[in-house]
C-alpha cells in the first residue's frame, strides 16, 4: 500500500480490490464501534453501487460491528423505481447488507413515491435527527459522488436531499455496471444526498476501485 495527501484528503492506494475493501471495512468498523461505545449507537450512510460489493462483504464479516445498534441510510435512488426492482439501490442494500445482518434501523429512499419533493423532505428530516457518524462513498467515472454529477454538484446547497437530472456519462455507467440493460432503460432523474449533507458526516470513507476511475 502507498499513501499520499491532496488537500485535506488522505488517499491510500492498494494492490487490488480485496485489499482495498478490507482496509476500508476495518477503518469503517472502527468508526462505527467507537460511536457505539461513546453514544450507544451509530448512524451511517452507505453507497449502493456494484463497485462497493467487496466492501459490503468485508463490512458484514467484520466482528467489531454490533449491527443491532446501527441506523443505516443510503446515498441515492432512481426516480420512479420500486424497491423490489433489482435495479434499485434499496434492493442492492437489502441484498448486500440487510439480508445478512440485523441492523437497528434502515431508512430507504422511496424511489416510487408519487410526491418526490415530499420524499426529499422526509429523508432529509431523518438524516438531520442526529449526527451521522460515517458516510461511505464511491466515485463515478465522471466524478459524481452519490448522484451529484459535476454540473449539479453544489457545495452551497441548502437542502440535504434533492432531485437531479443524470448526465449522459453517468447513465452510460449504469449500463456498463449492468444495473440496467440499455441506456433507454436508465431513468433520467434520481434522488441524491447533496454535497453539504455528505460533508456533515463526522467521518467519510471513500472506496474507489479500478484504474478506470483514475481520471475521476
Amino acid at each position: 500500500m502507498s499513501s499520499f495527501r491532496t488537500g485535506s484528503l488522505t488517499v491510500h492506494v492498494h494492490a487490488n480490490v480485496v485489499e482495498m475493501a478490507s482496509a476500508a471495512a476495518e477503518a469503517s468498523a472502527g468508526i462505527i464501534a467507537n460511536a457505539i461505545q461513546s453514544r450507544g449507537s451509530a448512524r451511517i450512510i452507505l453507497a449502493t453501487a456494484v463497485s462497493q460489493v467487496e466492501f459490503f462483504h468485508c463490512l458484514v464479516e467484520n466482528p467489531r460491528i454490533d449491527w443491532s445498534r446501527v441506523t443505516v441510510f443510503h446515498l441515492d435512488e432512481f426516480l420512479g423505481i420500486t424497491e423490489n426492482s433489482p435495479s434499485s439501490f434499496g434492493y442492492f442494500l437489502t441484498k448486500q447488507l440487510l439480508s445478512k445482518v440485523t441492523v437497528g434501523t434502515a431508512y430507504k429512499i422511496n424511489g416510487s413515491s408519487l410526491l418526490p419533493l415530499k420524499e426529499c423532505a422526509r429523508y432529509e428530516a431523518l438524516l438531520k435527527e442526529k449526527p451521522i457518524d460515517l458516510c461511505c462513498v464511491g466515485v463515478g467515472e465522471n466524478g459524481h459522488i452519490a448522484f451529484n454529477d459535476p454540473d449539479v454538484a453544489d457545495f452551497e446547497e441548502k437542502s440535504w436531499v434533492k432531485l437531479v437530472k443524470l448526465d449522459e456519462r453517468c447513465r452510460e455507467q449504469q449500463v456498463k455496471d449492468e444495473v440496467f440493460p440499455t441506456l433507454k432503460d436508465v431513468p433520467l432523474y434520481a434522488y441524491t444526498l447533496t454535497i453539504p449533507a455528505l460533508c456533515h458526516s463526522l467521518n467519510i470513507v471513500g472506496v474507489v476501485p479500478g484504474r478506470h476511475k483514475a481520471e475521476a
